[in-house]
C-alpha cells in the first residue's frame, strides 16, 4: 500500500499528519509513505527528522480580497496542480490525506482528478477556504469538532475529533512533574503560546509570576517560545525575579509537552485546534487567549466552542493584561469546584481515539 500525506505551514497541520502516519503504520506496517509540503513551512524541518520521504510543491497563499497578486498566485496554483499531478502519478498512491495548509490544495485536487481516493482532516470549528473548496472533490472529510460538520457536504463528512499523539495519553503526572523539578502534589499552571511563543501572554505573565513568587502553594511552568525567552527573563529580572524560586519554571521551548500537560491542573494557551484536542483528551481546564490574526479568526471560534461547553474561559488578546489574567487565575485557583467542573466538561469533549478512527477511514476508502 502507498499513501501520500500533505499538510503544511504550521505545526497545527504537520503534527496531526505525522500522528496519522504513525497510526497507519501500526495498522499497515508494509505501507509506504510520501509527505508532500512546501520549502517554506515548518514541514521542511520537521518531516525529514521523522525519517519520512519528503517532496516539495511550493504554493503561495491567497489574499482574502481581490488583488493583482492573487492573479499571479492563481497562475502559480495551476502550475502547482500540474506538479502535484506528476507526483501522484509517479508514486501511484492508494489514498491521499490532507491535514490543512495551502499545499494541500494542489495535492488533493490533483489526486481527485486522477480518481485517487482522498481524505481531508479539518481541525478547526470554521474551516479555511482551501478545505471548503476541496470538500466538493474529495472522497471523505473528517472533522475535529461538531461545529465544523455544517460547513461540509453531509454525505461525506464524519465527526471524528482531532488526532493527537499517543504520548499525550501515556504521560503520567508523577513522571511529568519530575521531568521539570515540580511537586506532583501542588496545583500546577502550564503557560504556553505555542512553538513560537505569544508576546501578549508572555508579558502579562511577568506580573503574574512576580506575584506568584510569594505564593509557593501554586507552581508555574511557563514556556515563552525561543524568540521571546531572553526578553522575558530580562523583564522578570527587572521585576525582582533574576533568580526564580523552585515553584516557578520558565523555559524557551518544550520537546516533551505531553509530560507538561500530564502534570497541569490549568493551562493558559492560545486556541490552536491540535493543542485543544490534547487538552480535552486529558480533561484539562483552560484559560484561552485566541491568536487574533489566525485565518478566518478560527482560533476564537475554537476557543468559544470550549467556553460554551464549560471547559474553558476566554480572554481576547486585546483584553489581556496582568490584571485581567491575574483576576481570572485567582478565581479558578481558589475555587476548586470550578476547576473540577471545567475538567469534567473538557473530558466530555475529548476524542483520544480520533487518530485511529481517521486512519481506519483512510484505509476503508483506499479499498
Amino acid at each position: 500500500m502507498k499513501i501520500i500525506v500533505s499538510g503544511g505551514g504550521t505545526g497545527g497541520h504537520i503534527y496531526p499528519a505525522i500522528t496519522l502516519i504513525h497510526e497507519l503504520r501500526a495498522l499497515r506496517p508494509e505501507a509506504q509513505f510520501l509527505y508532500v509540503g512546501t520549502s517554506r513551512g515548518l514541514e521542511a524541518d520537521i518531516v525529514p527528522k521523522e525519517g519520512l520521504p519528503f517532496h516539495i510543491v511550493d504554493l503561495q497563499s491567497f489574499e482574502h480580497h481581490l488583488t493583482p497578486a492573487n492573479f499571479l498566485r492563481a497562475g502559480k496554483a495551476m502550475l502547482a496542480v500540474g506538479k502535484a499531478a506528476k507526483v501522484v502519478r509517479d508514486f501511484h498512491p492508494d489514498v491521499v490525506i490532507g491535514t490543512g495548509g495551502y499545499v494541500c490544495g494542489p495535492v488533493l485536487m490533483a489526486a481527485s482528478l486522477l480518481h485517487v481516493p482522498t481524505l481531508i482532516q479539518e481541525q478547526n470549528v470554521v474551516p479555511g477556504i482551501t478545505n471548503r473548496i476541496l470538500a466538493k472533490f474529495v472522497t471523505k472529510v473528517a472533522v475535529g469538532t461538531e461545529g465544523a460538520v455544517r460547513h461540509f457536504p453531509a454525505g461525506k463528512t464524519v465527526f471524528t475529533g482531532n488526532p493527537i499523539r499517543r504520548e499525550v495519553m501515556l504521560a503520567q503526572r508523577e513522571s511529568g512533574a519530575a521531568a521539570f523539578g515540580l511537586d506532583p502534589e501542588k496545583l500546577t499552571v502550564l503557560v504556553s503560546g505555542g512553538s513560537r511563543g505569544a508576546r501578549t501572554i508572555n508579558r502579562a505573565m511577568v506580573g503574574i509570576l512576580a506575584e506568584a513568587a510569594r505564593h509557593p502553594e501554586v507552581q508555574f511552568l511557563h514556556v515563552t517560545g525561543k524568540a521571546e525567552y531572553e526578553d522575558i527573563r530580562q523583564r522578570l529580572a527587572e521585576a525582582g525575579l533574576a533568580e526564580l524560586p523552585p515553584h516557578i519554571k520558565v523555559e524557551p521551548y518544550l520537546y516533551n509537552m505531553p509530560e507538561a500537560e500530564a502534570c497541569a491542573d490549568l493551562v493558559i494557551f492560545r486556541a490552536g485546534a491540535t493543542g485543544l484536542a490534547e487538552l480535552t483528551a486529558r480533561g484539562i481546564p483552560a484559560i484561552l487567549v485566541p491568536y487574533p490574526y489566525a485565518a478566518e479568526n478560527h482560533q476564537e471560534f475554537n476557543a468559544r466552542a470550549l467556553e460554551a461547553a464549560g471547559a474553558a474561559r476566554v480572554i481576547l488578546n486585546k483584553d489581556l493584561t496582568a490584571e485581567s489574567l491575574g483576576s481570572l487565575l485567582a478565581e479558578l485557583l481558589t475555587e476548586p469546584e470550578k476547576l473540577q467542573a471545567m475538567a469534567a466538561a473538557s473530558k466530555k469533549l475529548g476524542r483520544p481515539e480520533a487518530a485511529l478512527e481517521i486512519a481506519q477511514m483512510a484505509l476503508e476508502i483506499a479499498k
